[in-house]
């Protein structure tokens, strides 16, 4: 199948291949898995795609068309199709809702959230996921499926090879001391084994991916108003009101550089300036912690 075979090319971070896989073996492989790729047309594509709709998973309908598109695409340059039918549904499907995750990033707010995960009372390894998540502002399934072997304690680096990168690049995150702590603390338990956080079901996996979420939600903070992914809008937005540049910001969010070039100078020019940023980042969550608020005295003009 040529579905199939584009998937197997794709170098995709494992859980998004998931998704990928999830979406054709459910909602196309079903109904036009069987069919010639070059017969699929335009009206077909959009019966598919309605049926997606029509059960108001909006936002579903545009990535199922999106990844199709790419499927067909790779059938013509692969010469067993001449046309793409997405192209042709340019404006036919419900607009998708947009929205943004939910995050705390009010200075009082972000504070009483730091003193709740200070409180934590669930077990060690959540815990210490809960702690670690603002300090690197990591995406909720890089910290997930961090392992042992990417940390470097000594150096106070945490390197995420490409694989596991939705960007397929590979990524480092400079450890503040605070950030090390919380590794060390829980290294005693679970050290020994290839996740930093592993499931409390089996240690050969990590954790799942709604355990940090579950975790907020037993603190009382509900999902329109604090995620795991939230970590990250609060880091950004901080750090920018911080007077840190835009650019080293966007770099430890992982964002994408276009130019590839830029990109690789960008990697190179602000691994020093990152790791200021991330240990002054840190200090500012210690004091929003202890509700001192003194955001000015870790401006990077200051440090």
């Amino acid at each position: 199948m040529i579905a199939e075979e584009w998937l197997a090319k794709q170098r995709m971070a494992p859980a998004t291949l998931e998704k990928a896989r999830w979406t054709l073996d459910n909602l196309v492989f079903p109904w036009i898995g069987d069919r010639p790729i070059a017969e699929i047309d335009t009206p077909e594509m959009l019966k598919l795609l309605r049926r997606i709709e029509e059960r108001g998973a909006h936002e579903t309908a545009h990535r199922t068309k999106q990844r199709c598109g790419q499927i067909f695409r790779y059938a013509i340059a692969t010469s067993r199709a001449s046309r793409d039918p997405t192209v042709d549904l340019r404006g036919a499907l419900t607009p998708a809702k947009v929205t943004h995750r939910a995050a705390v990033t009010d200075p009082a707010k972000v504070g009483e959230l730091l003193r709740a995960i200070e409180g934590y009372t669930g077990g060690l390894v959540a815990r210490c996921a809960l702690k670690l998540a603002p300090l690197v502002f990591a995406r909720p399934g890089e910290l997930r499926q961090a392992e042992w072997s990417e940390i470097d304690l000594d150096a106070a680096l945490w390197r995420i090879p490409a694989g596991k990168m939705k960007m397929r690049e590979a990524h480092t995150i400079p450890l503040s001391s605070q950030a090390a702590a919380v590794l060390r603390e829980l290294q005693p338990l679970t050290g020994g084994g290839q996740y930093v956080f592993p499931s409390e079901r089996s240690r050969q996996r990590p954790m799942s991916d709604g355990t940090i979420n579950a975790a907020l939600r037993r603190m009382g903070f509900d999902k329109e108003t604090m995620t795991g992914h939230g970590f990250r809008a609060m880091a950004s937005t901080r750090l920018n009101e911080m007077g840190w540049s835009p650019d080293v910001i966007e770099r430890q969010l992982a964002h994408a550089e276009r130019n590839k070039v830029r990109a690789a100078y960008n990697r190179a020019q602000y691994i020093d300036e990152r790791k200021r940023m991330m240990q002054a980042w840190a200090d500012c969550l210690d004091a929003l912690r202890a509700g001192t608020n003194n955001v000015v005295a870790f401006n990077r003009k200051a440090s």
